[in-house]
């Protein structure tokens, strides 16, 4: 039997550790993206470097020294407009995943744990998932263009509006992580143990369900990003003259289509990068919950 020799054996221990910690900081580096997102979501009005909201130059200005973006049909300044626009755009998104999330976990949890038994608790919880199928049902853009038309033009009814559209993909993925967490052997523990259902709901199903859920929740961001910048486009979204990407490419629609790229090419970019940061978050949580 031949042995590995001893200086071998001491250098692979010695490098396990360091391409353990290379690993480790690969994975934190996909979380980059999302914390530059966040920042310029605070500081990108700071950074612009004219008003947003005033004309400031020739109509359809090509990018010059003046304008490194150029101008839009009204005379704004697009990169002002872009920069603006994080801040509004990531708020709407970051409300609707915190509202979307917290009602999904709610609805999820009672709809799994109470749907199959008797009496009023039951026919709530049951009716509880029905609507949950049903509000899924519905097309998230429809479903957004009819509460926003009767609830008005702003930034807290698109976000409500989207919660709501967007909620049932958080509370089925409860439901259904709840109806298999349900009968696991430590919540029969804990019944066996006296507890009661809501007190093994709150201290052991919930916990054990809404990991799931919670990495979704980055989908869900993505996802507000996308439908508010489209309720904008259609010209029910954020009205000019906020900043906002959607109403930005609805009024860049037109000079792009005569070959003045600049009013849209911009914040499509910045949507693009939204939506793929948030997705290397959800890639994130991904690999850290099989670790």
């Amino acid at each position: 039997m031949v042995m590995a020799p001893l200086s071998t054996t001491a250098e692979t221990s010695h490098t396990a550790p360091r391409l353990g910690k290379t690993a480790r900081l690969r994975d934190y580096a996909g979380l980059i993206p999302f914390a530059l997102l966040l920042l310029l979501a605070v500081f990108g009005p700071m950074l612009a470097p004219q008003s947003a909201t005033e004309v400031v130059g020739t109509p359809s200005s090509a990018p010059s020294g003046d304008h490194w973006f150029g101008t839009d049909s009204n005379g704004f300044d697009v990169l002002s407009r872009t920069l603006t626009a994080f801040r509004l755009d990531i708020a709407i998104a970051i409300g609707v995943t915190l509202l979307a999330t917290a009602v999904g976990i709610a609805i999820g949890s009672i709809a799994g744990m109470y749907g199959s038994k008797g009496g009023l608790l039951g026919a709530i919880a049951a009716t509880l998932g029905r609507t949950i199928d049903l509000v899924q049902a519905l097309p998230v853009m429809i479903g957004g263009l009819v509460i926003v038309s009767f609830f008005g033009r702003n930034s807290v009814v698109i976000a409500l509006a989207l919660a709501l559209v967007l909620m049932p993909f958080q509370g089925r993925l409860m439901r259904t992580e709840v109806l298999r967490t349900r009968n696991d052997g430590f919540v029969t523990a804990a019944r066996m143990s006296g507890e009661s259902e809501f007190r093994i709901l709150l201290r052991h199903v919930i916990p054990n369900s809404c990991a799931p859920v919670l990495e979704n929740a980055s989908a869900i961001f993505g996802m507000g990003i996308i439908f508010c910048a489209g309720l904008g486009f259609l010209g029910v979204g954020i009205p000019l003259p906020t900043a906002e990407w959607g109403n930005m490419l609805a009024d860049g629609a037109a000079d792009a289509a005569v070959g003045r790229w600049w009013p849209a090419l911009f914040p499509v970019i910045a949507l693009a990068y939204s939506v793929w940061a948030a997705s290397r978050v959800t890639t994130f949580i991904s690999r850290r919950r099989r670790v």
